[in-house]
């Protein structure tokens, strides 16, 4: 089986509520991208317009190894089109506020799953239906991760825990399998000068990252204000994938507190390996969906009983209390409040079973859904195709 093939293979549609209308001071567009990051298609039009990128407010991140179709807003935008290879931006109108998260509702999926035998696919499709009576387990996918390098550790950790030069050296050195060429160059260069800052400054082209060595090479020793001056979506970026992870890791927790050992399959992320429910009774899947997990922060209170209890445990694995989950030292950026329902409700889900034009005398099964906003779709994926070990 296979999955994303092409770009087309994986389409999310954003389901806005936002109207454009001849008013407000905001202009309302609809982003269409193919094979490109939220933040890469919005710095793209910031530069196509030369505007600051403050002006530009988007609900979320959609899938770079997709096409999207998302909305965004800009204040005082063009009343124009943009077309590049990669990326159409439509404007629809204007409206009185920034557009935000409050403004869509969740997302339409359409997802092709390639290269399966006819008994293959007929089984993907069965195990959709599985997946609408078990519920799928609303975690975090690797999508929330990419700012984990190959060692696998979190820069948000090593911020919390006060190590800041190696949350700086994670940051700006660590390989990473998404890097580009000029980037893998980059920080081979800091990796090999680390330190020694004139040498690295030297060794680098003109871009960001030879900026806050620049920085460094007059305050050598201050690794948490060059941290400061990278990208805040980074750095925001950078502390959301570990909150998330954590938050992963206590509804793991949660699934195994309340399932029997023949009714968990597990499922491999990049960071780690997560437990799934398979075969519940209707009363278990009540009760492990019966409260919603708050994101780990210190400016919610830690939940009670046996949920607070696993959270207390997983960060302690961290060398964390839930007291200590807030970001030092940087006024801009903080944890997010807030909680996760810990199954995923499916909507208008449908399975077809069509020829693979790629892959000659195979099948492959059409899937299409809807979700709410944040749950992630490749966690259905691997709910159908990945987590079947209790399931023979």
């Amino acid at each position: 089986m296979k999955v994303k093939r092409l770009p087309e293979d994986f389409r999310v549609e954003e389901m806005t509520t936002a109207v454009g209308s001849d008013r407000g001071r905001y202009t309302l567009y609809r982003l269409s991208k193919r094979g490109i990051g939220t933040i890469e298609a919005v710095d793209a039009i910031c530069r196509r317009w030369n505007l600051p990128r403050g002006r530009v407010a988007y609900g979320g991140l959609k899938d770079r190894h997709a096409e999207t179709i998302q909305y965004l807003t800009i204040f005082d935008g063009p009343g124009r089109p943009v077309e590049e290879p990669n990326l159409k931006l439509e404007p629809l109108g204007r409206v009185e506020r920034a557009y935000g998260p409050n403004d869509f509702t969740g997302n339409r999926f359409g997802v092709l799953l390639r290269d399966m035998t006819p008994e293959a696919a007929a089984e993907a499709a069965r195990r959709l239906e599985d997946a609408g009576r078990d519920g799928v387990p609303n975690y975090f996918d690797d999508q929330r991760f990419g700012s984990v390098g190959f060692s696998g550790e979190f820069i948000g950790h090593a911020w919390l825990v006060g190590d800041y030069e190696k949350a700086l050296r994670l940051a700006m050195a660590e390989p990473n399998p998404f890097d580009r060429p000029d980037t893998k160059a980059r920080k081979a260069a800091l990796r090999e000068h680390w330190g020694d800052w004139a040498a690295a400054k030297a060794a680098l082209d003109r871009s960001s990252e030879r900026s806050i060595v620049t920085y460094l090479v007059d305050h050598p020793t201050d690794h948490a204000g060059a941290f400061a001056r990278l990208k805040r979506d980074l750095r925001g970026l950078y502390f959301s994938a570990f909150q998330s992870w954590l938050w992963n890791l206590i509804l793991a927790g949660w699934i195994e507190r309340n399932t029997a050992p023949e009714q968990r399959a597990t499922v491999a992320l990049k960071v780690g390996a997560l437990t799934f429910p398979v075969g519940l009774a209707p009363d278990q899947r009540a009760l492990i969906d019966g409260v919603a997990i708050p994101l780990p922060s210190s400016r919610s209170p830690l939940p009670d009983g046996p949920l607070g209890e696993i959270a207390t445990e997983v960060l302690s694995a961290f060398g964390l209390t839930w007291c200590e989950m807030r970001v030092k030292k940087l006024k801009d950026v903080f944890f997010s409040k807030g909680t996760r329902q810990p199954l995923i409700p499916l909507g208008d889900v449908a399975a077809t079973i069509v020829d693979d034009e790629l892959h000659r005398k195979k099948r492959a099964v059409r899937l299409e859904f809807t979700l709410p906003k944040g749950a992630y779709a490749t966690m259905l994926v691997k709910r159908i195709t990945g987590a079947a070990g209790a399931e023979a």
